[in-house]
């Protein structure tokens, strides 16, 4: 395993930070097995989210943590202030509502990096970086940062964060992968243009790029031809995608590993500090993915992967 480091959070990070939406208090054994794998395999970070299974996510990794009394190993991300029926929650009575119910679910103190879910510009940052500060003052977060908020708006937060002594967001997780997506896959998420890659290079800023595997799009699942997967159908089917699905493969096969594993090692390879998160469902799943940390592409391996020049 590779580790980074992120702001505020003491212990080294997992480069690599498994996602948890496939796992549920009603089969926590399952949780505790795929969790299990992912210590093993030198994993410490683990994505979760308030609104993931309507709770159930949260409360299999709150029991597993408990199970094994290792919360002190665990680099816990969590996610809330999702909008719901009624609209968007980027406020700080619903960023309070879901962190309280989130640590009660994880049975922590705690969490080590909180990221609000969307955002929801007509709201200033001012009361929302203010909100988070206090939470993080009270021994609640380690960390915050924003999840499918743009550059500008993480820019304007931290802003305001310097100009009234209170702490910063530290990462961001939008949407990145070596597909390029046509559109967001759900409403109110965010896709890395070149424009934003631009900021997180230019300020070093980490990103914890979610499904930063195309959602199986390099796993040979799909064909032009497959129609199982509306979401990623309607995202990712396209001639250029096609095509730097061959290219995967064609060095994948060059290279001794999968084209999943090239897709996953070219968001690795970013020049920026990056995280991504990635879904196994199963333990098989988790150790196919693992190659992917000992995958060394060249300037030349990424231009051919993105245009097909070499």
């Amino acid at each position: 395993m590779r580790y980074g480091q992120i702001e505020g959070i003491a212990q080294p990070v997992s480069r690599l930070i498994i996602g948890s939406m496939v796992c549920t208090s009603d089969d926590v054994d399952a949780t505790c097995a795929l969790m299990d794998a992912w210590l093993e395999a030198g994993g410490n970070a683990v994505d979760t989210a308030h609104i993931y299974g309507g709770g159930k996510s949260e409360r299999a990794l709150g029991e597993w943590m408990r199970r094994r009394g290792n919360r002190e190993q665990i680099v816990v991300v969590d996610k809330g202030a999702h909008p719901n029926r009624s609209g968007a929650r980027v406020y700080p009575e619903a960023i309070g509502e879901d962190l309280a119910e989130s640590l009660e679910r994880l049975q922590t103190s705690y969490i080590d990096l909180y990221l609000l879910h969307r955002d929801d510009i007509s709201v200033p940052v001012g009361p929302i970086v203010e909100c988070l500060d206090a939470h993080a003052t009270a021994g609640r977060l380690r960390a915050y940062g924003g999840s499918n908020w743009t550059a500008a708006r993480i820019q304007e937060a931290n802003d305001y964060a310097a100009a009234h002594g209170l702490r910063p967001f530290v990462a961001s997780s939008p949407h990145l992968s070596l597909a390029i997506a046509s559109g967001p896959m759900w409403a109110g998420c965010l896709n890395v243009d070149a424009a934003e890659r631009a900021w997180y290079v230019e300020k070093q800023f980490p990103m914890l790029p979610w499904s930063s595997q195309a959602a199986g799009f390099f796993t040979g699942r799909y064909t032009p031809d497959t129609h199982t997967n509306s979401d990623v159908e309607r995202t990712y089917y396209s001639d250029e995608n096609w095509a730097r699905l061959r290219r995967a493969q064609e060095m994948g096969a060059r290279k001794g590993v999968s084209a999943n594993n090239i897709a996953l090692a070219y968001v690795l390879h970013q020049p920026f500090p990056v995280f991504p998160l990635f879904g196994p469902r199963t333990v098989e799943e988790l150790a196919s993915s693992l190659p992917a940390l000992d995958v060394a592409l060249s300037a030349e391996d990424i231009r051919y992967l993105e245009t097909g020049v070499s």
